[in-house]
């Protein structure tokens, strides 16, 4: 199937920055983004000559420095001040972090609000939370009564930006508004949707955020995440991982705890100073990328992939308004695992969410328009033909 889509591709010279297997088309960059090819280099320096070399005088040359150079080098993606951004931790240790910080802070309000089916881990990391503050409980609701949920007990509103199954998008600025008019805090998961989608937090008043590194990012496996703070709140909220490297003196060695002012009372360990450095060069790729150009072609390749398999039969569960949705289509199907497997056989790399769902990032950078036209030829090959049904197909333990 041709299109008449806008094949002008400014980001197309990005391509090259990755390094991706040959006879590859990997839609899976919305669970993890593909190795920059200056990364490699970048992470032999840090090992070689920055640890190999320099050894303890390393935390002097850059590395102490990290978690807040990096964070200042995502704020942009983020549309926030480079002081609002600290990157560190895993998405599960920020997410704790803020939902205590957020539950302390006002002691009348002891409510947690998130939405049924909302990232699994999010609601466990939730339920760990309530559990440190006495009194606090966590409510889950369906997501067409969330606002409705919001109310005088309500400490902080816990959403996912973008849905990790379906890609539905939450309108950040309205539902946030909503939090806010319940004197509630707003704190946004964006693992789905940094650099994704075009975000604009100090815009939309967001209070609170976390994301990770590794999925658009392209950070690498387990890449330190991110948290994000909003400059009016950074006075009054503290982290409960009251860590070392968040001490306002950390080398004094003092016995006694008092938090950093601004960002850095949110760091609790060492910084993990292999993954910065990858996550860096990731970071810098970013630095040239236009995230509005990128999401421009991001609903092209979306149409293109949307088309095709909605051609073959299936039944797309991703909203078809680019202003609801992610940068990742979802495709509902009683095979849908099979038709994963038979998928990644011919290298269309994609991604099976249970009990139906195939789901396939549709990422920018490096994702051409003849690409994602071949992917959707070979999807609809499958479904056309029943390729799925091979016995090889069938073994649901499989990771992807």
């Amino acid at each position: 199937m041709t299109h008449s889509l806008d094949r002008t591709d400014p980001l197309a010279p990005l391509r090259d920055r990755f390094a991706l297997p040959d006879g590859v088309i990997y839609l899976d960059g919305n669970s993890l983004g593909p190795l920059p090819r200056a990364t490699p280099a970048a992470v032999a320096d840090a090992v070689e000559r920055q640890w190999g070399e320099r050894l303890i005088r390393g935390w002097n040359e850059g590395w102490i420095d990290a978690p807040v150079r990096l964070g200042g080098k995502l704020a942009p993606l983020l549309g926030a001040g480079a002081h609002e951004v600290i990157v560190g931790d895993s998405t599960s240790a920020n997410l704790f972090k803020a939902l205590v910080a957020a539950l302390r802070v006002s002691p009348e309000r002891r409510t947690i609000v998130s939405e049924a089916g909302n990232f699994p881990t999010d609601l466990h990391i939730a339920e760990g939370a309530v559990a440190c503050v006495p009194g606090a409980r966590l409510h889950v609701v369906p997501c067409d009564e969330v606002a409705a949920a919001l109310g005088p007990d309500t400490a902080v509103l816990l959403l996912t930006h973008v849905h990790y199954k379906t890609a539905r998008r939450w309108n950040m600025a309205a539902l946030t508004a909503a939090a806010h008019e319940a004197g509630a805090l707003m704190l946004w998961d964006l693992s789905h949707s940094v650099g994704a989608v075009p975000l604009d937090l100090d815009g939309a008043g967001v209070d609170l955020a976390v994301g990770c590194g590794y999925k658009y990012l392209n950070g690498g496996p387990g890449a330190p995440a991110f948290l994000y703070v909003a400059q009016r709140w950074q006075d009054r909220l503290a982290s409960p991982l009251s860590g070392w490297m968040g001490h306002a003196e950390p080398f004094a060695f003092a016995d006694a705890y008092h938090p950093a002012p601004g960002m850095k009372r949110w760091l609790a360990g060492t910084p993990p100073v292999l993954g910065m450095a990858a996550l860096e060069v990731a970071l810098d790729l970013w630095a040239q990328t236009d995230i509005a150009a990128a999401w421009v072609k991001a609903q092209a390749l979306w149409t293109i992939l949307a088309d095709a398999g909605t051609a073959a039969g299936l039944e797309c569960v991703t909203p078809a308004d680019p202003a609801e949705r992610g940068s990742h289509i979802s495709f509902r199907h009683p095979q849908a695992h099979a038709i994963v497997q038979a998928l990644i056989a011919r290298g269309v790399i994609g991604d099976f969410r249970a009990p139906d769902i195939a789901r396939f990032g549709l990422t920018p950078l490096y994702l051409s328009h003849a690409e994602v036209e071949r992917a959707g030829a070979i999807l609809h090959e499958v479904i056309a033909t029943e390729a799925w049904r091979a016995p090889e197909y069938q073994n649901r333990q499989a990771v992807t």
